[in-house]
């Protein structure tokens, strides 16, 4: 079975009840909206990969492999949405690309994406040249960068 489909339905299973409780066919089913028996099928594969335990007609839990495989895909997804909003992305379009995204991705690019965003959010503030990139997408125009800024990083480049 494909990494990607893995990783979409055992994240989507833990979402569905934090990974916890049951999941049905049907929960899974109305939230993709694709037939039950589609499910059914994915769940059986899923479940001898080890990734559930899947009773037909009770539904399904996620492993102890599963779990792991979720949370990870889980936090990819978060940062990368995270990412995409703080560039500017409309949040449902940063959504949808960063599920996406997150199989895709080279570990080193994924850990770099991780670390620019925890430096972005413990800045307190928009970094200027982060609201420089906001005020170029939004008018197509990209301003000559003002020198106070060139000199602020001049100055912090040299220490």
């Amino acid at each position: 079975m494909r990494k990607k489909t893995i990783e979409d339905y055992v994240e989507l299973v833990y979402d569905l009840k934090r990974g916890e409780k049951l999941v049905h066919t049907n929960d899974v089913a109305t939230a993709l909206n694709i037939n039950p028996a589609s499910v059914t099928e994915i769940f059986q594969k899923l479940s001898d990969e080890g990734y559930i335990n899947y009773k037909k007609y009770s539904g399904a839990t996620l492993t102890r492999k599963g779990k792991k495989v979720a949370l990870e895909t889980k936090d990819r997804h978060d940062k990368l949405t995270e990412f995409l909003i703080i560039l500017g992305v409309e949040e449902k379009t940063a959504e949808k690309d960063a599920c996406e995204m997150e199989h895709i991705l080279h570990p080193g690019t994924m850990d770099m994406i991780v670390k620019f965003v925890k430096v972005v959010k413990q800045c307190g503030v928009t970094p200027f040249w982060l609201k420089r990139l906001r005020e170029y997408v939004k008018t197509g125009k990209l301003s000559k960068c003002p020198p106070e800024l060139v000199n602020i990083c001049i100055k912090y480049e040299k220490s």
